[in-house]
């Protein structure tokens, strides 16, 4: 049972791992950050592409593929609206991440020297 547990440790510590280096990968870019930024200041409501292309000076080209790889990283989600497609954060994501990365904080480390007699 312990080592089952162990396991079921370690495979949901390499998911949040794989998850969060996904993630900041995306926002790695500079274009991806700013287009990410723009849709979090728009909050819920998101923007369609075209807004976003207004706002960032992109061109359509460009912006779909930096959307594709936020969409793919699980930061941004897309939604069809006729002939539009609206992308909001996700902003669920973006507090897992976040927390991942903070969730051991000022615990401690355990300081190891090769060599040390």
């Amino acid at each position: 049972m312990l080592a089952q547990n162990y396991i079921s440790s370690y495979m949901t510590i390499m998911t949040d791992l794989t998850f969060t280096a996904r993630a900041l990968a995306a926002l790695g870019h500079e274009a991806r950050l700013k287009v990410f930024r723009l849709l979090v200041r728009s909050g819920d409501e998101g923007l369609i592409i075209g807004d976003i292309a207004d706002h960032t000076g992109m061109p359509l080209s460009t912006l779909a593929h930096h959307l594709r790889a936020l969409v793919s990283a699980g930061l941004v989600t897309q939604e069809r609206r006729g002939r539009e497609t609206l992308n909001r954060p996700d902003f669920a994501t973006v507090n897992a991440a976040l927390s991942f990365l903070t969730a051991e904080c000022c615990q401690g480390v355990a300081i190891v020297r090769k060599g040390a007699a």
